[in-house]
């Protein structure tokens, strides 16, 4: 089924959406444990050194969901009169908390607490991901629209070769998602209306947002980002916000480009 009336640009949120970030994260936080452990110069409570040695895996992915959680609430609660922080910044405060929380505060120095920060720039994207994109250039500018800052948007674009024809990040904007001052400044960017825009998201806060100013929306769902209840999903269908939903396995990006009406040998 085709989409009409078609829109000029299409936004994508890019955590969770466009890129995978549980495992990514999961393992950054186990390698920067690890190497902290091997490294003999490195003084070491023994505390900190049974602590971090008795970790398991799911402890570290509890980390790394709890880190993904303080960013939403952190980018929730920000007010756009205020001084702008970027997303780096906050991944980069945050991780020392949890660190603390966990007894492993010291474990590692500054510099690698700005390094393992900067794990968020080494996402890997979707299976469907970059083949969806491609697709979908042949017919629509596809441009990021997410709370992440600028260089951590232009890294995450380098490494996983996702190839957007533009970027645009909510530190643009001065404010951050789900307020109007994102998605205004974004179809703005491009001189046109959000009824001329498309937001593309695994999150329904997102779309629920940008449709309620005019966009066209299309909801991504993907493993374990946002786990819909059977009554959630009904409830968002009849609530009307999602005018396109592309269920788990479903293909994802390749997915909305065929429901664009574009073949996938387009890329062959």
């Amino acid at each position: 089924m085709s989409i009409s009336p078609l829109p000029k640009v299409l936004f994508f949120d890019v955590f969770g959406t466009v890129v995978e970030w549980r495992s990514c994260v999961t393992r950054a936080l186990m390698r920067a444990a690890e190497r902290a452990l091997l490294d003999s110069e490195k003084q070491l409570s023994v505390d900190v050194r049974v602590r971090a040695g008795a970790m398991t895996l799911e402890d570290w992915q509890a980390i790394a969901k709890e880190w993904r959680a303080s960013y939403g609430r952190f980018t929730a609660s920000f007010e756009p009169s205020s001084a702008f922080v970027s997303v780096d910044e906050h991944h980069y405060t945050y991780i020392q908390t949890l660190l603390q929380q966990r007894g492993l505060d010291g474990m590692l120095t500054d510099e690698e607490r700005w390094d393992l920060a900067l794990c968020w720039h080494r996402l890997e994207p979707w299976s469907d991901t970059v083949e969806g994109l491609k697709l979908l250039n042949h017919q629509f500018r596809t441009c990021t629209l997410s709370n992440g800052n600028v260089a951590l948007l232009e890294d995450l674009q380098n490494y996983g070769s996702l190839p957007f024809t533009d970027v645009a990040s909510a530190e643009h904007f001065g404010a951050y998602k789900p307020s109007s001052q994102v998605y205004h400044g974004a179809a703005k960017r491009f001189g046109l209306e959000p009824s001329e825009c498309g937001m593309v998201a695994a999150h329904l806060y997102d779309l629920k947002a940008a449709k309620a100013l005019g966009f066209m929306t299309i909801y991504i769902e993907r493993p374990q980002e946002e786990n819909l209840s059977a009554e959630r999903i009904a409830e968002a269908r009849q609530e009307g916000f999602v005018d396109q939903w592309v269920g788990l396995g479903c293909g994802g990006l390749v997915e909305v480009a065929k429901r664009f009406g574009i073949p996938a040998e387009t890329n062959s």
